[in-house]
């Protein structure tokens, strides 16, 4: 079985103590960096065995060489910065996580914007981190390896107009986007050399645009010279450029939630209906990891637009707190999404059902801190999606 599988996570997994204490203590300047690479390796071998102990057949590495779920990507662009302390003025204030962060009194530590032409280096930062899971895993399932990467939209929706690049470099988004493309095919032609098949782009901006709340904000925001809805579009053909040069047996999901911050906060509301129409049915992925676990996703409805030629993974199972679903619920959930599908495309529940899968709603830990759930309390999750899709799916990966 290639992916998507029945019983699905999202990527990232939670930090040991182990690897946290010495990433804080290299920070501190109480250990010499190279004492990272032994405990990192050892923890991603430790995350990767109770994967497979649990019976998942998609294998990540948990995020473990990251800070935050997005990874390098984008500030080892030629042309791409890292910058620290930024200024508040240079973003979209109503964009869901920014809000987030000014109510709280704070503005993002550090971000990254476009200071020249973007290019890819030809060297890419995610490719090790695929080489070291096939290092440990037998070659039959390397194919079972999904790699997260960053949204290409992710350095974009942020800025107010005119922030995201310099005019004297790009005259448009339409000029930025198509260097951006480029190097994202740059970048999965690498991987897909180094063997990945599974590809996973994690978007959080996507569902901003059912958010109520940022609409309104951007509609009053007269600096836009683009409509919510145009951005959406522009986004999309985005998406479809990146990918549009892989080969046809490279597997792309997108993941889109409504935010996973430190201590389990999420930043915006809003069902899909508002986006379901184009992005199942113009977006050019294979599957969607979608959030399901509270109301603030809305109902399964929009589930009806999804084509017979792609996927679903319902995220039901929530990763942001220890309490366990009710299993029976759950697949109860499932059932219900299969007949709006199915009712959808005019075939039968089975029929649908044999392209969803269950997952928790997002990862366990976006960020490095992690959510309000122990590793026994994830480990609890993950063993209740692999039975609710047992049930569902016996016999199925």
């Amino acid at each position: 079985m290639s992916p998507p599988f029945r019983a699905e996570h999202l990527g990232s997994l939670l930090r040991p103590p182990t690897l946290l204490a010495t990433r804080a203590a290299i920070t501190q300047n109480e250990l010499p960096p190279s004492s990272l690479a032994p405990v990192e390796k050892a923890a991603i071998q430790s995350i990767v065995q109770t994967q497979l102990t649990l019976g998942f057949r998609c294998i990540t590495d948990g995020e473990y060489p990251r800070h935050m779920f997005w990874g390098s990507f984008f500030p080892n662009l030629n042309g791409m910065k890292e910058i620290y302390d930024p200024p508040i003025e240079i973003f979209r204030a109503y964009a869901p996580d920014i809000a987030a962060f000014i109510e709280n009194v704070q503005i993002p530590g550090e971000s990254v914007v476009c200071t020249g032409k973007i290019s890819h280096t030809g060297e890419s930062t995610y490719v090790e981190q695929v080489r070291y899971l096939q290092s440990i895993l037998p070659e039959e399932r390397w194919g079972d390896i999904k790699l997260t990467v960053a949204a290409p939209n992710w350095y974009h929706l942020r800025y107010m107009e005119g922030k995201a690049y310099p005019k004297d470099v790009y005259v448009d988004d339409q000029a930025y986007f198509g260097d951006i493309a480029k190097a994202y095919q740059v970048e999965l032609d690498i991987l897909y050399k180094a063997g990945l098949r599974n590809v996973q782009f994690d978007d959080p901006n996507l569902a901003y645009f059912c958010s109520e709340k940022m609409l309104k904000g951007w509609e009053e925001d007269k600096t836009n010279i683009t409509s919510a809805d145009d951005m959406f579009d522009a986004y999309i053909q985005l998406y479809n450029d990146c990918i549009s040069k892989a080969p046809a047996d490279m597997h792309f999901g997108v993941h889109l939630c409504r935010g996973n911050f430190v201590g389990s906060r999420h930043f915006s509301e809003g069902s899909y209906d508002r986006i379901a129409t184009k992005l199942f049915q113009s977006l050019n992925i294979h599957t969607y990891y979608l959030e399901y676990d509270t109301p603030r996703a809305g109902g399964f409805e929009p589930l009806a637009f999804l084509p017979k030629n792609k996927s679903v993974i319902l995220g039901v199972v929530t990763s942001k707190f220890p309490e366990l679903e009710d299993k029976e619920e759950m697949k109860r959930r499932v059932y219900e999404a299969a007949e709006i599908i199915a009712k959808g495309n005019g075939e039968t529940r089975e029929e649908a059902l044999r392209r969803m899968g269950v997952s928790p709603q997002c990862g366990f830990a976006s960020h490095e801190g992690g959510n309000l759930i122990d590793m026994q309390g994830m480990e609890n999750k993950l063993k209740l999606v692999r039975e609710i899709a047992d049930d569902i799916w016996p016999g199925e990966a």
